[in-house]
């Protein structure tokens, strides 16, 4: 078993936790995919990306569905989706199951920078895990998702119940 106290990283610096060690993946992450985004000359800021990575990938696409699902104010992901709708990147159209919403989707553009992008985090994928055997890579995503799965199922606890248990 790996001691994650004593272990360290790359850059000589202890990774003594969990928190810690989840910021430094998830940091050198988006780091390496922002750089290979500019290095590509894709015109488009990493929220960009994602928003259009969602209007791809969710099956009746609104602007709520995308705000619920990444977490963010809904006038902020309006006004991301107004500027990919002004690039030509998504296309909307009305919704027949709430006439108060519209449905979104990738436009013939919009597909082709999600392939682009795709290739993108494939490129930056390998790099990150070329040192990763399958079983290995596989555990990650399974953990990752169960850890996911617990913060999204339990409802957060304010500190002061913590010290002060009933």
């Amino acid at each position: 078993m790996v001691d994650n106290v004593n272990q360290n990283s790359s850059q000589g610096m202890p990774i003594n936790s969990l928190s810690d060690a989840l910021q430094k993946v998830t940091h050198a992450y988006r780091s390496a995919m922002a750089q290979a985004i500019r290095e590509a000359e894709v015109p488009l800021p990493v929220t960009h990306v994602r928003v259009l990575k969602a209007v791809s990938h969710m099956s009746d696409c609104t602007a709520n569905a995308i705000a619920q699902r990444m977490r963010r104010d809904k006038a902020q992901i309006t006004r991301v989706l107004n500027e990919l709708l002004a690039s030509r990147l998504i296309n909307k159209r009305g919704n027949p199951a709430d006439r108060r919403s519209q449905l979104l989707e990738p436009s013939i553009a919009g597909t082709a920078m999600m392939q682009r992008i795709k290739q993108l985090e494939q490129q930056t994928l390998a790099r990150m895990t070329r040192d990763l055997n399958p079983d290995e890579v596989e555990l990650f995503i399974c953990l990752a998702r169960r850890m996911t799965d617990n913060l999204d199922a339990s409802p957060v606890q304010p500190l002061n119940s913590l010290e002060n248990p009933v």
